[in-house]
């Protein structure tokens, strides 16, 4: 356990943060998986529905750091080509 008082809260910090950053993948997880199953059913209108989402939550996502902006960029990409 933490014993200086700056230690203390980096530690309740860091759990605040855990539980947000979770919380934001569980998000984009489930946006990729109903994308993904817009795609394979070759579903034109939840293509487009599901395609900006993804694509917006993954750039929220990249602005507070929680996914990698190469990674957004590639899934960015993957929605781009599939909504043409």
């Amino acid at each position: 356990m933490a014993n200086t008082s700056s230690a203390l809260k980096a530690a309740r910090q860091t759990e605040r943060r855990t539980i947000r950053n979770k919380a934001e993948k569980t998000r984009l997880k489930t946006l990729r998986k109903q994308f993904n199953a817009a795609v394979a059913a070759e579903d034109k209108d939840a293509i487009k529905t599901a395609g900006p989402a993804l694509a917006s939550a993954m750039d929220r996502a990249t602005k507070t750091g929680v996914v990698h902006k190469n990674a957004a960029a590639r899934t960015k990409s993957t929605v781009a080509h599939a909504m043409n």
